[in-house]
């Protein structure tokens, strides 16, 4: 069974959770809060909510993601995983801008990962 579409997906994803990682590590210096302490300026602390939310939802994404994969189908999964992808950013960014803004990504991100679930399902009883 060939999973390339997947495993860009999943490098993709893992790509962001590195950036998210990133620029807590930026916002750490550039605001001078020293691990670790989790407390800061706001700027800081967005940074910090972005990438601890990144990391709950990625629990709930690579399994799904990759039971899709194996009972479901590549493709699927892969399209699954790019919305998560693009879901991330879009929450990330718009959290470091405004927090009230990030309700669209969290939305996209958590309906990919539910999707991509509930396609694992669907294949499993296939």
């Amino acid at each position: 069974m060939q999973m390339q579409w997947t495993s860009w997906a999943t490098i993709a994803a893992l790509a962001v959770y590195v950036w998210t990682a990133v620029n807590v590590s930026r916002a750490r210096s550039r605001y001078s809060v020293k691990a670790p302490a989790v407390d800061g300026p706001p700027e800081f602390l967005r940074a910090m909510r972005v990438q601890v939310n990144t990391v709950e939802q990625i629990i709930l994404f690579l399994p799904s993601l990759w039971l899709c994969t194996l009972w479901f189908g590549d493709h699927a999964a892969a399209i699954g995983g790019a919305v998560w992808v693009v879901g991330r950013i879009w929450y990330a960014l718009a959290y470091y801008q405004d927090p009230g803004k990030r309700a669209k990504g969290f939305v996209l991100t958590i309906t990919a990962s539910l999707s991509l679930l509930l396609l694992a399902v669907i294949g499993l009883l296939r």
